[in-house]
């Protein structure tokens, strides 16, 4: 009996092919992935996956780059409806970023794994460099407007990012109980508020 394939329209199986792959990677891990098992998921022939994908690791960069560009996404929208201030912008951003780290943490885990990869594609490293740029941004608006210390980027950017990021990681590996996630994150953006904020003269 002919084994009954699924079919697609030109472009769909690629984003089936990246949907369950993200499925597997949260449910199993990265070792997990096969394109041969993603066919046999999506009933498709062995072969059909290398049209869009010429091995495995060419899935996984497709998949960071997908991840890159939905957290830019996440992260410009959370600043929508923030107000106009840094402390603001900033606890929005930071919010966004933790919750989007909490609910795709195999994810995050491949994207920043990859990224440093010497052989990644040049679209996967822009990508990675879209909340570098947001917060860049963030930071160079507060200090125009007085509400952060002045200095190179680098120097009130990179502690930032490190701050969040050791959140972030105390978070997904469960160190911190789920019930003071909220107030620890909320704790961590006081904290990086007032290191973020400018060095005024001490009155005479």
């Amino acid at each position: 009996m002919q084994t009954r394939l699924r079919r697609y329209h030109h472009g769909d199986l690629r984003a089936a092919l990246l949907s369950r792959a993200e499925e597997t990677l949260r449910e199993k891990g990265p070792a997990a992935l096969s394109l041969r098992e993603l066919a046999r998921d999506l009933d498709v022939s062995h072969a059909a996956p290398s049209r869009h994908f010429k091995d495995k690791q060419a899935l996984l960069d497709a998949l960071a780059l997908v991840g890159f560009e939905r957290l830019v996404a996440t992260l410009a929208a959370s600043q929508e409806s923030a107000g106009e201030s840094f402390a603001d912008q900033f606890g929005a951003l930071a919010r966004a970023y933790v919750d989007f780290a909490t609910t795709n943490a195999e994810l995050l885990d491949l994207m920043f794994s990859i990224k440093h990869d010497p052989a990644a594609s040049e679209a996967l490293r822009e990508a990675s460099q879209g909340m570098a740029g947001l917060v860049g941004k963030l930071i160079t608006e507060g200090q125009r407007r007085g509400e952060v210390r002045e200095g190179p980027l680098e120097t009130i950017g990179i502690p930032l990012f490190s701050t969040l990021r050791g959140f972030v990681s105390l978070a997904v590996s469960s160190t911190l109980p789920a019930d003071t996630l909220d107030a620890g994150l909320e704790n961590v953006i006081a904290h990086t508020l007032r290191g973020c904020a400018p060095d005024h003269p001490t009155p005479r």
